[in-house]
C-alpha cells in the first residue's frame, strides 16, 4: 500500500479482508463492498495456491478448486451487477501454463478424501478452470462494454512455489527454471496488458512470448483444445454455483440480488 501511495500521491487505497479460501469471507467482503460502491472497473482474479498437500478449504472443498476457481466464481458472481454498471469494466482472471495438463473429471472432480490426488493434477484442473470460467462468463455476459479475458503470468520469481523446494527434482532443475523465468514486475505485465490494453477483446489469453511461454513481451496467446470445450465449461459453470450458491444475474437466467448461503 505504500509502494503505491507513494508512487502516486493522490491515489486512494483501501484494504480490505478477503479470504478465497472461506465463502463466509467471500460473502462479508462482496457485502462491505457492495455497501461502499456502486461501480466496479477492474476485478483480477489473481489469488492461488500451487501445489499443495490434499486438503480441503473452510467450506469442504479441495484446495486448489476451491481458492483457485470456486473463491473467484463466487467472488466475481457477488460483484458481476457493480461490473456491468461500470462502462468497459473487466475481469482478468489469472490462469498458468500449466493449464494444458488439466483434466476435468466431475465424477471425481475434488478427489474427495484425497482419492486420487496428486498435487499436480489438482493444480491443473484449477488452472483449466480457470480458462472455462473466463470463456463462460464472456459467451453470458449481455451485450455490454464488460468483458472476460485471462492472463497467465509465465515463470515468475516469487514464493508461490515455495513447497516445491521439497522435491529433489525441482531442487534439481532450480538453475534451470531461474534462467528461464522472470521478475515478478515482468510476469505482471500479461495480466496488466489483459486489464489496461484497449485492444483486448472479451475471451482472450495472454502470457509472454517467449520459449515455452515462460517469459518475454505479453502477447494474445491460445489455451489449450479442452479449455474451449463449451459443453464441458456449461456443466462446470451449473456445478460451481451449486458448489458456492452464487447465481450470476445475466442475460439468460436472472436471479435475486446475489447472496451466498451461509454454511
Amino acid at each position: 500500500m505504500e509502494s503505491v501511495e507513494a508512487g502516486v500521491p493522490d491515489a486512494r487505497v483501501e484494504v480490505m479482508e478477503l479470504d478465497l479460501a472461506d465463502l463466509s469471507s467471500i460473502q462479508r467482503f462482496a457485502r462491505t463492498f457492495r455497501g461502499s460502491f456502486d461501480r466496479l472497473d477492474l476485478l483480477i482474479n489473481n489469488a492461488g495456491v500451487l501445489l499443495v498437500p490434499y486438503g480441503t478449504t473452510q467450506d469442504g472443498f479441495e484446495r486448489h478448486f476451491g481458492i483457485n476457481h470456486l473463491g473467484h466464481f463466487a467472488l466475481t458472481g457477488l460483484l458481476i451487477d457493480r461490473l456491468l454498471a461500470s462502462d468497459a469494466s473487466r475481469v482478468v482472471t489469472v490462469s498458468s501454463r500449466g493449464h494444458v495438463f488439466g483434466r476435468m473429471d466431475f465424477a471425481n472432480l475434488m478427489f474427495g478424501g484425497g482419492r486420487g490426488y496428486s498435487a499436480m493434477r489438482a493444480y491443473a484442473r484449477s488452472k483449466l478452470a480457470n480458462l472455462m470460467f473466463t470463456y463462460e462468463l464472456q459467451r453470458k455476459l449481455p451485450a455490454s462494454s464488460t468483458m472476460a479475458v485471462a492472463a497467465h503470468p509465465g515463470g515468475a520469481a516469487t514464493d508461490l512455489g515455495r513447497r516445491m523446494r521439497e522435491r529433489r527434482l525441482y531442487r534439481a532443475t532450480l538453475p534451470l527454471l531461474e534462467r528461464l523465468s522472470q521478475s515478478a514486475s515482468a510476469a505482471a505485465l500479461p495480466i496488466l496488458r489483459a486489464a489496461t490494453d484497449p485492444n483486448v477483446a472479451g475471451g482472450e489469453f495472454y502470457g509472454p512470448s517467449g520459449l515455452l511461454g515462460m517469459r518475454g513481451h505479453p502477447v494474445r496467446v491460445e489455451s489449450s483444445h479442452s479449455s474451449y470445450d463449451e459443453d464441458t465449461a456449461r456443466r462446470l459453470w451449473a456445478i460451481s454455483e451449486e458448489l458456492t450458491s452464487v447465481c450470476f444475474p445475466l442475460k439468460e437466467r436472472p436471479c435475486q440480488a446475489p447472496e451466498v448461503r451461509m454454511r
